[in-house]
């Protein structure tokens, strides 16, 4: 009898199984990937991050839907880090984008639709190396502070304080020139509201 219960439990789980590797898709629709967008969004408790994992997914959905049948695997998430490489997107941002992207194959492996091999291989995409090393010593927001004080502005007599502007322009501004792109300086204060 137990034999029985163990053999039929066992092909009830093989057949389950197997069931679920029938129904998992190589090539996700709209549909399977708004399903997965919101459970990736629901997963997560930070606003912030809801905002910028459903910015990278909408981004990537966009991709996605742009290229005729593509499957959703490792080749085709490598082949959206190259568009982003090629946008000269910062590195930072491309592994962030790649971090949503792993997220949505998590999540669509988990709902069914998608094999869990092919979420394996997407998971294993590598970002992007970061360049550059931030050195040197950084100004704390107090020393910020005392470097740059407001300008003041005299404007019909009285005294008004305006927000800070860069040095480069404040100075060109004050000798006659023109500013970084070659316009007019003092017009384009006066367009800002300056002088």
């Amino acid at each position: 009898m137990r034999e029985a219960t163990a053999t039929a439990w066992m092909q009830n789980s093989g057949m389950a199984k197997n069931k679920r590797k029938r129904n998992s898709k190589s090539v996700l629709k709209l549909p399977d990937l708004e399903q997965s967008k919101s459970a990736v969004l629901n997963s997560l408790t930070s606003q912030s991050s809801q905002r910028s994992y459903d910015h990278a997914i909408r981004e990537f959905i966009d991709w996605y839907c742009s290229e005729p049948r593509l499957a959703f695997n490792r080749t085709v998430v490598t082949r959206y880090r190259i568009s982003l490489e090629q946008a000269h997107y910062a590195s930072s941002t491309i592994n962030l984008r790649l971090a949503a992207i792993r997220r949505l194959a998590y999540e669509a492996a988990d709902c069914g639709l998608l094999s869990p091999d092919l979420a394996a291989g997407i998971r294993r995409v590598k970002g992007v190396k970061k360049h550059g090393v931030r050195i040197g010593n950084w100004l704390t927001a107090e020393q910020g502070k005392r470097l740059s004080p407001p300008l003041i502005t005299v404007v019909s007599g009285a005294s008004v304080t305006t927000p800070w502007l860069p040095f480069s322009w404040v100075a060109a501004q004050e000798s006659g020139g023109s500013g970084p792109g070659g316009g007019d300086v003092a017009a384009t204060g006066r367009a800002l509201g300056h002088r």
